[in-house]
């Protein structure tokens, strides 16, 4: 490894997530690269496929991959990624990662586990009294296996020391961007960022992923199209009675229905939906927390703090401040939702 390039190995096995391995490599191979758009441009970083053996190995997706080189020949690394997918939680893949894990990550600078890759990293128990986080699925389940594991079961990613753990499958992504800002400033990791088309800092937590989400998979056809409706008309009259009027239902018929389709009383779903929506507005300074406010169907800007710091913990100005881009804040326009 040169000065000049640090080197992340990414470990490779059958049953493994195929984006938890590509997506941060991709997020390092465009990290200070003067040109992405030729192959001879180099940047900081040179990535390592390291495999159980030097045998292809399948992802879950079925997408098959060639490691570079096995555990027992890795190089020295300046970082260590561990993906996740059903075969990181398979006990021999697992007791193979932990008994390597356990002789090298002291001897690495970061190690990373993506997913439900904390699986062979908790094993180990290099991970015992501190924080983590993995996949919102399987919170439970690692925090059951693992008790000595603080499980943080909101955050995208966690930095305890030299051990990094990220949440589902695309937090791995986040986690990657955030490494390199560390190693290259904000700068270069907003370039990468800008690259992958994605944010530098995602808002909020897991939660707010999972949820709604899960309120999607949980709704009955009947309240599919409703629910979409919603969500492109923050602005609208939602209320209960305006609902049911849009559902041909009488408010308590419609109310008790919703709640069972979707998983959440109607007010507290469009709540969920108009914070939601607020949080991602405010990564962006072109618009004022009234205006945002306004465009998702608070009248009241002062009701919209109050609930918006009882849903994240910070009031909108701070949450803007921690995430958003340096434009100036102007007025909002009248076309916004």
């Amino acid at each position: 490894m040169t000065s000049t390039r640090r080197r992340i190995g990414v470990i490779g096995f059958d049953g493994a997530n195929s984006l938890d391995i590509i997506g941060p490599v991709e997020a390092f191979a465009n990290a200070g690269r003067a040109d992405c758009t030729t192959r001879a441009s180099r940047g900081a970083y040179e990535t390592c496929l390291i495999g159980l053996t030097m045998q292809p190995f399948t992802t879950e997706s079925g997408v098959r991959l060639t490691p570079d080189t096995r555990l027992a020949d890795a190089p020295r690394l300046d970082t260590l990624i561990v993906p996740g997918g059903w075969g990181v939680r398979e006990a021999g893949t697992v007791s193979t990662l932990a008994a390597w894990l356990q002789d090298h990550a002291l001897r690495i600078r970061r190690v990373v586990s993506v997913c439900t890759g904390i699986y062979a990293l908790a094993a180990t128990g290099l991970l015992d009294g501190r924080r983590a986080t993995t996949h919102w699925r399987f919170f439970d389940d690692v925090a059951q296996r693992f008790p000595r594991v603080q499980v943080d079961r909101d955050a995208l990613f966690v930095k305890d020391g030299r051990f990094y753990t990220s949440g589902g499958i695309t937090a791995g992504i986040d986690l990657a961007l955030a490494l390199i800002e560390e190693d290259l400033g904000p700068r270069t990791a907003l370039e990468v960022a800008r690259e992958l088309v994605m944010y530098l800092k995602r808002p909020g937590g897991q939660a707010q992923f999972s949820e709604p989400l899960r309120h999607q998979a949980r709704t009955s056809d009947s309240f599919a199209e409703l629910v979409a409706w919603i969500c492109g008309h923050l602005r609208a009259d939602l209320s209960v009675a305006a609902l049911a009027r849009r559902a041909c239902m009488s408010p308590r018929n419609f109310g008790r229905r919703f709640a069972a389709a979707v998983g959440a009383p109607p007010a507290q779903f469009v709540e969920q939906a108009r914070l939601a929506a607020a949080s991602e507005r405010l990564l962006s300074r072109g618009v004022t927390v009234e205006g945002i406010a306004r465009s998702v169907g608070y009248q009241n800007a002062d009701v919209f703090r109050r609930r918006f710091e009882r849903r994240f913990g910070v009031t909108p100005t701070s949450y803007r401040a921690r995430f958003s881009s340096a434009e100036p804040a102007v007025a909002a326009p009248d076309s916004l939702n």
